[in-house]
C-alpha cells in the first residue's frame, strides 16, 4: 500500500516537502500568471498563509541548477504538465529576512551584512561553474562587505549573459521588528537616506531580470520607494486572490485524502462547518468579493487537522498559538495608548461591531501609520480585517472569524485592565455560573459596574460603541462561548450573541442575546423609559427568529436587557 502522506504542518521549504512524501496543495498554476503579471512583483499576505513554503516552490522552478531535479519535484502538480519556457532558467538569489537580525541594536548593521554575505557565498558556491574558477573564493574573500558582493556578482553575471532571479521573502520583517523593539527613529535611520537597509534595495535596481518580494505590510515598501520604486503591487490583483491560503475546496480534499486512508471518520461537512467560522472568510482583492470563494489560513487548517489525524479528536483549542505568537507582533507595533481618540474609535468600532468602512490604502509611511485610513488598512494586510464588500470609492472591511475576534478581545481586554483592574478569575467563574447554571444577574451587573472605572478616561469615543467594546472585551473570557457581536437575527442585529459552541462544549446548557442601550447624563427619565421599551420589542423581535433558536441549539436562551447612563448602571432585566 503507497504510504500516507503526512501533512506539512511547519514545513516551509518545497523540496523538503516533496521529498518527505507529505500532502501538497498544489499552487503551480499561478506560475505562468505571475510571468505574465511582469517582472518586478511585489505581494503582501498575512503571515501562515503558505507564503514561504510558494516562494520555495518557485525558487526550485526556476533555479537552473535544479533543471534535471524537475520532473521529481514537480511530479504530479499541474506546473509539471504545462511547464513555462523560463524554467530552470536562473540563477535564484532566496534571502530571508527574517533571518537577518541577531536582535540585537548594537549590530543591527553587522548582523544585516552578515547574512547576506552569507547568502551569496551560499550562491557563489552554489553556481561557481558559471564563472572564472576563482569566483566563489573572490566572492568568499570579500566577506562580509555585502554590497561589494552583490556589485561583483552583477558584474559577473552581467558580463556573462546569465539571468538573475531575486526572491526576498519577510521582506519587512527585519524593519518590523526594529520599529516594534527600538522605535521610528531608529527604523527611520535605516531605511531612509544612506541607512544600509535602503543602500541595499538600491543595489537590486536594474540588476536582476525578475525579482518578487513578499512580506505583511506595506510600510517598509514606502518608506524604501525612491530606492526601490519598480516593483508593480499584486497584492489586490484578482488574479492572484487565491494564490495563497486554501480554498474550501482544498479543504475538502484533504479531508477525503485521510478519510479514504482511513485516518479521519468524522463527517467531511461537520469538519467544514466547525473550521469555516474559526479558519476560513479571507478576500485579498475588492473585485474577488462575491465571486472566488473565500479563503482559510493554511497554518490554522493544518494545525486542526494534523491535531484530528493524530489523536483522533479536534484539537482543544481552535485558535493555533502559532498565530498568537504572530499577534503578539503586532500588539507591540500599535501600542493603543500611542493613539489619539480617532484610532481608539477605529478600535472600539471594529470590535464592537465587527466591520469598519475606510479607503484601503496601497502604501504608507511608518510615520503616517496611525492614521485612521493608514491604520486600518495596517490591520488589513495584518489578516485582522479583511474586504467584505465596498461601500462607493470605501471598502467594508470586517473581522475574518473567531479566530481573530478572540484575539481583538484579548488585545482590548488588555488595554480596558489598565484602568478597571478587575479580577479576571472571578469575572470568569461568573461566567462559567452563567453557562452551566444560567446564573447571569451577578456576572452582567459586576462587568456593569466595573464600566464605571473609565470614567476617568474621558475621550472622543462614542459612549455606546465604547460601552459594547467593554462588555465585549469581559464576556469575551467565556471560552464555552463563541462571541458574536452585531449578528443579523430576525431583521435586525443585536448587539451580542452569546452563541455557545456546542461541539466543543456539549453541556453548555444557556445561551445569551444581550441588548446594550446607552444614556447620555443630560437625557431625561421620558427618553430612558421610551429607551428602555425599545429595546425590549427590539429583543423579543430576535428571540422569535427561527436562526436564533437554531443558533442556540438545546441551551436554554435568555434575553437580557442593559442600559447605562454614562457611566453609571441604570436598569439590567431579562425580558
Amino acid at each position: 500500500m503507497e504510504k500516507v502522506k503526512r501533512l506539512p504542518y511547519g514545513i516551509m521549504d518545497f523540496e523538503t516537502l516533496k521529498r518527505m512524501g507529505m500532502y501538497l496543495v498544489d499552487k503551480t498554476m499561478y506560475i505562468p500568471k505571475m510571468e505574465d503579471a511582469g517582472n518586478f512583483l511585489f505581494l503582501i499576505r498575512p503571515r501562515r498563509f503558505g507564503k514561504s513554503v510558494f516562494l520555495s516552490m518557485l525558487a526550485d522552478y526556476y533555479d537552473i541548477e535544479k533543471q534535471d531535479s524537475f520532473d521529481k519535484l514537480f511530479a504530479g502538480t499541474w506546473i509539471h504538465d504545462n511547464p513555462t519556457e523560463e524554467k530552470g532558467q536562473y540563477q535564484v538569489l532566496h534571502l530571508d529576512f527574517s533571518q537577518a537580525s541577531g536582535g540585537f541594536i548594537e549590530t543591527l548593521r553587522e548582523d544585516f551584512h552578515e547574512y547576506c554575505s552569507s547568502m551569496l557565498i551560499d550562491f557563489a558556491k552554489k553556481y561557481a561553474k558559471y564563472y572564472d574558477p576563482d569566483f566563489a573564493s573572490k566572492i568568499e574573500g570579500m566577506h562580509p562587505k555585502s554590497l561589494l558582493q552583490l556589485t561583483w556578482v552583477f558584474n559577473e553575471a552581467r558580463r556573462r549573459g546569465h539571468q538573475l532571479y531575486l526572491i526576498v521573502d519577510e521582506y519587512d520583517n527585519f524593519t518590523n521588528d526594529l520599529l516594534n523593539e527600538h522605535g521610528e527613529k531608529v527604523y527611520h535611520d535605516l531605511t531612509h537616506a544612506s541607512g544600509f537597509y535602503r543602500q541595499v534595495f538600491k543595489k537590486f535596481k536594474g540588476n536582476f531580470q525578475r525579482i518578487l518580494m513578499m512580506g505583511v505590510s506595506p510600510v517598509t515598501l514606502d518608506d524604501l520607494t525612491s530606492g526601490y520604486n519598480i516593483a508593480l503591487n499584486i497584492t489586490a490583483n484578482p488574479r492572484f486572490n487565491m494564490m495563497l491560503g486554501f480554498s474550501e475546496t482544498d479543504v475538502r480534499e484533504m479531508i477525503r485524502y485521510y478519510t479514504s486512508a482511513g485516518i479521519i471518520t468524522a463527517d467531511e461537512d461537520e469538519l467544514i462547518e466547525e473550521m469555516k467560522p474559526w479558519y476560513d472568510n479571507y478576500c485579498f482583492a475588492e473585485d474577488s468579493c462575491g465571486h472566488d470563494p473565500s479563503m482559510f489560513n493554511c497554518t490554522m487548517v493544518l494545525n486542526y487537522l494534523n491535531a484530528l489525524c493524530e489523536t483522533g479528536k479536534r484539537p482543544k483549542e481552535m485558535l493555533d498559538k502559532n498565530t498568537r505568537t504572530d499577534y503578539n507582533k503586532l500588539k507591540k507595533l500599535v501600542q493603543l495608548d500611542s493613539f489619539g481618540d480617532n484610532e481608539r474609535s477605529c478600535l472600539c468600532e471594529i470590535i464592537s461591531q465587527g466591520t469598519i468602512t475606510a479607503k484601503l490604502e496601497t502604501s504608507f509611511p511608518a510615520e503616517s501609520m496611525f492614521e485612521p485610513n493608514n491604520f486600518v488598512s495596517l490591520l488589513y494586510y495584518y489578516g485582522m480585517l479583511t474586504i467584505t464588500g465596498s461601500r462607493g470609492g470605501r471598502l467594508r472591511l470586517s473581522i475574518p472569524n473567531n479566530s481573530v475576534r478572540s484575539q481583538y478581545y484579548d488585545y482590548i481586554l488588555n488595554e480596558f485592565q489598565k484602568t478597571s483592574k478587575v479580577n479576571l478569575k472571578w469575572i470568569s467563574d461568573l461566567l462559567e455560573g452563567m453557562a452551566y447554571e444560567g446564573k447571569w444577574h451577578e456576572a452582567l451587573t459586576t462587568i456593569a459596574e466595573k464600566y464605571k472605572d473609565q470614567s476617568s478616561v474621558r475621550s472622543a469615543i462614542e459612549g455606546e460603541r465604547n460601552l459594547q467594546g467593554y462588555f465585549t472585551a469581559y464576556l469575551g473570557l467565556a471560552s464555552v462561548y463563541v462571541m458574536a457581536p452585531e449578528v443579523e437575527l430576525n431583521h435586525g442585529y443585536c448587539d451580542l450573541f452569546l452563541l455557545p459552541d456546542l461541539t466543543l462544549y456539549p453541556d453548555v446548557e444557556h445561551s445569551y442575546i444581550i441588548e446594550l442601550k446607552y444614556l447620555k447624563a443630560t437625557d431625561g427619565d421620558d427618553k430612558a423609559a421610551s429607551q428602555w421599551q425599545e429595546a425590549v420589542e427590539q429583543i423579543r423581535g430576535y428571540a422569535q427568529g427561527e436562526k436564533v433558536r437554531l443558533m442556540a441549539g438545546s441551551t436554554t436562551l435568555h434575553c437580557i436587557v442593559i442600559q447605562v447612563c454614562d457611566y453609571d448602571l441604570l436598569r439590567i432585566d431579562e425580558v
